[in-house]
């Protein structure tokens, strides 16, 4: 039987600071003394692969939950912003609100190929309205 590869406590400690997101790719390398020709053979590695893959994957996961947790406090502010006296904000509001059944069944769908098997592309959120959510979003924390 084969013994399975597994990945260095180096290899680790590079994927760890890579995904913790504090230092780019090269600082990361520099910090591990990792020069760029070992790196690029082990981006060629299937073992690393494989766990910069679930990486991706889990912080997918950790950012879909994290979008999902504010939904509704997005959603009641869109609502609030309708009665602004800024008419300009309240009519985007509404737009936006209006629309958000369209995006909710799209998302649905594509979840639902994603289950079955089927890469579909990936919805993205305008510029626009991903800075409003984070608007919103930095409002919400804001102590009062």
């Amino acid at each position: 039987m084969a013994k399975r590869k597994r990945l260095s406590k180096r290899q680790l400690a590079v994927i760890d600071d890579l995904f913790a997101g504090e230092l780019d790719e090269q600082a990361v390398l520099d910090k591990h003394g990792v020069s760029g020709n070992v790196y690029n053979k082990w981006l060629t590695d299937e073992v690393f692969q494989a766990e910069f893959a679930r990486r991706i994957s889990g912080a997918r996961l950790a950012s879909e939950a994290l979008i999902a947790r504010y939904c509704l406090v997005a959603a009641a502010k869109l609502v609030q912003l309708t009665d602004s006296e800024n008419q300009e904000t309240a009519r985007k509001a509404c737009l936006d609100i209006i629309s958000l059944p369209k995006i909710s069944a799209n998302r649905a769908e594509q979840t639902d190929k994603e289950q079955k098997g089927n890469e579909g592309q990936t919805e993205q959120l305008s510029a626009e309205t991903a800075s409003r959510i984070l608007a919103a979003l930095a409002d919400e924390q804001k102590p009062e």
